[in-house]
């Protein structure tokens, strides 16, 4: 028995699969209108996109990507930064005594990422990472639906969780800190499906 699907139903489908597939999260606080459509018609989006091949992940704290496990030198390189970054942003909110599941709510300013340069110089440095290089990671945090610019800094967005859920991960396994350079799932952070942003 087949089901023919009503694009009709389906306004923005167009615009939801560009956002997709230039490997963008949707996130319910940014877009939530077109979290609404997808959120709506989630059975027809997850149906029309398999069947093109490609696997739509919606997560119930409100974000929304393609997931793939295809691994490229660039993504995994940006991956890797983007691991870098989240986790020293949760280190040190943690250490002042944050909630780390109130992530959304912490602005990071260019001051505060100067800061955060300074505790962490020996590791950043290391990584050949200064306060522009840290800049442009929350960029391009932004072009692909991790964060937002906004009120002369960045908020985290909830597809944050990807990281957060893996450092949680990490932790749970209580490896020794020598050994998690060395851990394929930190070189390689869950997030592999992420592009370059051309622009």
């Amino acid at each position: 028995m087949s089901t023919t699907l009503n694009l009709a139903h389906l306004p923005n489908l167009a615009e939801l699969f560009r956002h997709f597939l230039a490997g963008k999260h949707l996130n319910r606080q940014t877009e939530p209108a077109l979290w609404a459509e997808l959120e709506e018609y989630a059975e027809s989006y997850n149906s029309l996109f398999t069947s093109l091949g490609y696997d739509l992940r919606i997560d119930d704290r409100g974000f929304a990507w393609f997931h793939t496990s295809e691994s490229y030198s660039q993504i995994g390189k940006t991956s890797r930064l983007f691991a870098l970054l989240f986790m020293l942003i949760f280190d040190t909110q943690a250490s002042t005594g944050k909630t780390l599941l109130r992530f959304t709510e912490w602005h990071i300013t260019s001051p505060w990422l100067a800061e955060l340069h300074q505790k962490q110089s020996d590791l950043l440095d290391a990584e050949e990472i200064g306060v522009p290089e840290l800049t442009d990671l929350l960029n391009k945090a932004a072009n692909l639906g991790f964060a937002f610019a906004d009120n002369g800094g960045w908020y985290l967005l909830p597809a944050v969780c990807r990281y957060l859920d893996h450092f949680e991960s990490l932790a749970r396994t209580e490896m020794p800190e020598d050994d998690l350079a060395d851990d394929e799932a930190f070189v390689n952070p869950p997030a592999n499906d992420i592009v370059e942003d051309a622009s």
